[in-house]
């Protein structure tokens, strides 16, 4: 089973200065009656279905398919809850990691977000002195939480 392990952080953009180029982000999801997530994103010019189970600690499973872009468009527009998750993604390779920085738009205009993803949940990591206060465990900073709670509320 594909399990994702992932920490996340908020980040001192005072301290980091962006590439000049993002990748722009384009997320929807479809409402299920449990705690699993199913994600619909466009990611440049990507499309991919996402399925994840639970998060428990850092650890969720996580079953990600690339899909044509006019599905993905039509699974937006027609099966997605609104408003969508909108996003620049920023990559900073850090030694064996990659750290991936989220500049959030639209109603979450001000959330900064900065993730890894590890091998194991006890994995050692570099830390940048960018790096803020972790939030991994706190389910306001799910992307699925953005959309029916988004960061414009709190």
């Amino acid at each position: 089973m594909a399990k994702e392990i992932e920490r996340k952080f908020l980040i001192d953009l005072s301290k980091l200065t962006l590439p000049s180029k993002g990748i722009v982000i384009k997320q929807g999801y479809i409402p299920t009656a449990t705690k699993t997530a199913v994600r619909v994103r466009v990611k440049g010019e990507q499309a991919f279905l996402t399925l994840k189970g639970e998060t428990r600690g850092a650890v969720r499973s996580e079953f990600e398919y690339p899909i044509p872009m006019d599905d993905a468009q039509a699974m937006l527009s027609e099966l997605c809850q609104s408003p969508f998750v909108d996003k620049t993604r920023y990559e900073f390779p850090l030694g064996p990691h990659v750290w991936e920085v989220d500049i959030f738009h639209g109603d979450n205009q001000g959330l900064c977000v900065a993730e890894i993803e590890l091998s194991a949940e006890d994995e050692a990591f570099a830390k940048p002195d960018w790096l803020g206060p972790e939030v991994t465990g706190d389910a306001r900073y799910y992307n699925v939480s953005l959309v029916s709670l988004p960061y414009k509320l709190w």
